[in-house]
């Protein structure tokens, strides 16, 4: 028996048929049933751990659809509109529903019905039954009113009425029945008859392509896994050409036998088809996870979805059968990294539209930044090109200007004549510059006093190293005196 807290008492949330044949019921005080039965059971109600589990039961119930939804903390709703003919017609998916769930150790209820409101009432109130379509007036008619899932207040008020069957309420007149008990109950009978529509939303979305392959005898090695993986890739890429498509997102499902289900998923930062390059991204995923991964005694259902796609375009081959894409083999070992070691663990550096050098580059996880696919394209020799000044700019750039110190200058707005840096004394042999960079104005928030302006040097020292250093602020303005920086070191 379990229990729970409601107000400042105790009582009973859930029992079994041992405790109902000792006459408790829901809601009875624990003190109360413990003076009727001084020997009973009780264990404190664990919420979350029951929604863990029925969670994981709704992973497991994925290899009879994708279309599970969790029914408020004790039920699921499967949606297995065209799936039943795989397991051999409704009667017999039914059975295999409930005996492998009898060998997992659960004791459920299960009825299947052309509505969700009927297969509810059925799995609730007439256990393994199935409905035929049309037929949800006749289940419904002797069942009490808890079968028609309304409020238990809409309940009580129908019973005090005389209306204690859900036959009676169909009998009775709709209109008064909808001034004086609310749209609700009208509701839910209609969405139980199928008069309206009643949408089931799946707890996880439903992947556009998926393979999967049944097996009668349960792996355990990753070996195997991965040859499987393969063999799915090979087959999915058939669907994948038919849809010219490529995958972006993939996750491979292990059903093991005794219900456990494991989730493994690999991003791409291409669309892709091959099935050796999909084998080797769940390879690199397996070795990673290879600690977490119990295999129980075994997988008997394994299953690879295609989670997202996009446009897969095809490269164009020179003579050799080789293409121009330089980038494909840095992005096939950037998804390897990412499927290893996580999608932060590759960034790539992307211009941004600023001329502040440390907003000038964003770095940004592989897969989220822009994919050059093709290679760029030539001037044309025939327009006027003008050449674009750029400024000369280092390799390494500091995460945060590192301040120094500057004795003396040339002039006000000249190079410094040398430099003291992490308590070392540089002598400056060459100066270039100075480059000015203004503050960007316009992205200041209201209010906010405006930054100074910089003057970048590029600074080579007497041992021939080259430094980028800048002047903040200017020489005889009213802002404090300038302080100088080191922002980079040239290779």
């Amino acid at each position: 028996m379990i229990s729970h807290r409601q107000g400042n008492a105790q009582r009973i949330a859930a029992l079994d048929e041992r405790a109902e044949a000792l006459h408790l019921k829901r809601g009875m005080g624990i003190a109360d049933a413990r003076a009727m039965h001084p020997s009973i059971d009780v264990l404190e109600a664990d919420p979350e751990a029951d929604r863990r589990l029925l969670e994981s039961l709704a992973d497991w119930c994925d290899r009879y659809t994708p279309l599970v939804a969790l029914d408020a903390a004790d039920g699921l709703f499967l949606d297995v509109t065209g799936c039943t003919h795989l397991f051999g017609g409704e009667r017999s998916m039914l059975d295999d529903i409930l005996s492998r769930f009898f060998h997992q150790g659960f004791d459920v209820r299960a009825g299947l019905a052309a509505t969700p409101g009927a297969a509810w009432a059925a799995a609730r109130f007439a256990s393994d039954r199935i409905v035929p379509a049309g037929e949800e007036e006749a289940l419904l008619a002797p069942l009490p009113l808890a079968a028609l899932r309304i409020e238990p207040d809409v309940r009580a008020s129908l019973e005090s009425v005389g209306l204690r069957t859900a036959g009676a309420v169909m009998a009775a007149p709709r209109a008064p029945l909808a001034r004086r008990f609310g749209a609700s109950l009208l509701l839910r009978l209609d969405q139980a008859l199928g008069r309206l529509d009643e949408a089931v939303s799946p707890r996880l979305p439903v992947a556009p392509l998926s393979v999967e392959r049944h097996l009668s005898e349960p792996i355990m090695l990753t070996d195997d896994i991965e040859r499987l993986v393969r063999l799915l890739a090979t087959t999915l890429k058939a669907d994948l050409e038919r849809r010219g498509e490529g995958a972006r997102r993939l996750a491979l499902l292990l059903f093991r036998v005794d219900g456990a289900v494991s989730r493994i998923a690999v991003g791409t930062s291409r669309p892709l088809r091959a099935p050796l390059l999909i084998q080797r991204l769940f390879h690199e995923r397996l070795a990673a996870l290879e600690q977490d991964i119990d295999a129980g005694y075994g997988f008997d259902l394994v299953r690879l979805s295609v989670l997202s796609a996009a446009a897969f375009d095809m490269q164009q081959a020179d003579l050799t059968g080789e293409t121009n894409d330089d980038g494909a083999d840095i992005a096939l070992f950037a998804d390897r990294i990412r499927a290893r070691l996580g999608d932060s663990a590759v960034l790539k550096p992307v211009a941004v539209e600023s001329h502040l050098p440390e907003r000038a580059i964003a770095m940004l996880p592989f897969a989220e930044a822009p994919q050059r696919i093709s290679p760029p394209k030539k001037p044309d020799k025939i327009q006027d090109t003008k050449p674009v000044f750029r400024p000369e700019r280092p390799i390494r750039l500091f995460r945060s200007p590192e301040p120094i110190e500057v004795p003396a200058t040339e002039m006000p707005e000249g190079p410094p004549m040398n430099f003291r840096w992490r308590r070392a004394l540089y002598r400056v042999a060459r100066a270039e510059g100075p480059e000015r960079i203004a503050p960007e104005w316009w992205r200041e928030a209201p209010g906010q006093e405006e930054a100074p302006t910089r003057d970048y040097f590029r600074i080579e020292d007497s041992d021939g190293r080259r430094y980028w250093l800048y002047r903040q602020g200017l020489y005889g303005a009213s802002q404090a005196a300038p302080r100088w920086f080191m922002h980079g070191v040239f290779a």
